[in-house]
């Protein structure tokens, strides 16, 4: 039986267990059967090669700077036909199908969607932002990236550091190659080309206290 990884809520986890129950006694889950756990749930999950893994439940760090880095790119982005998009979006993902979440998205011109086993799912972001955490870090770094690659439309990757005031860049350049930088400390900016924005790492951070504070 497949097990199911980081269910935090007891709600949800009653739920899941409900319908985990209902289906027959097998190694693997089905995508049919991933997509129905999907639709019927308020929660994220993945499917890694019949593995379901639940993407919610972070901790309160996480949720403040995801918050926050979608209220102040939708208010950077006003007047402009351009959209962001909160970690409830999935988005296709060509070299790892179904569909995955982003912790963040923004979209310009026409949004596209596509639906995937009665989910609506992003075909064309832009960019594209993970918040790191100490489980994760590594897989957002490497194999997320490379994934994300496949996506035609992906120009910009974010990676959004919880333990210190630090954001690491990634923009494609015409070339194709990937261009890195780092920006460090509550008082920096960083531009982002994708969007032609600046994005104000205190604006990131505002509701994060850390250790020398």
């Amino acid at each position: 039986m497949l097990k199911l990884i980081n269910i935090r809520s007891n709600n949800v986890t009653k739920k899941v267990e409900s319908y985990m129950s209902s289906l027959p006694n097998k190694r693997f889950y089905t995508l049919d059967e991933y997509f129905a756990l999907v639709r019927q749930s308020d929660e994220r999950y993945e499917y890694w090669d019949g593995e379901i893994f639940c993407m919610s439940g972070n901790k309160k760090e996480h949720v403040f700077i995801e918050e926050d880095v979608f209220i102040t790119l939708s208010q950077l982005l006003k007047g402009r036909n351009c959209q962001a998009f909160s970690s409830a979006i999935a988005i296709k993902v060509p070299a790892a199908p179904p569909f995955r979440y982003a912790d963040g998205s923004v979209i310009c011109g026409e949004v596209e969607f596509e639906e995937v086993g009665g989910v609506d799912t992003l075909v064309n972001p832009i960019l594209l932002i993970e918040i790191l955490s100490p489980s994760t870090e590594r897989y957002d770094r490497t194999g997320k990236f490379s994934i994300y690659k496949s996506i035609p439309s992906f120009q910009e990757y974010l990676l959004i550091a919880v333990s210190k005031p630090c954001i690491t860049q990634f923009v494609k350049q015409k070339d194709g190659a990937w261009q890195p930088n780092e920006v460090i400390g509550l008082e920096s900016n960083l531009y982002l080309p994708s969007i032609d924005r600046t994005l104000s790492l205190n604006d990131v951070y505002q509701r994060v206290k850390f250790k020398s504070e």
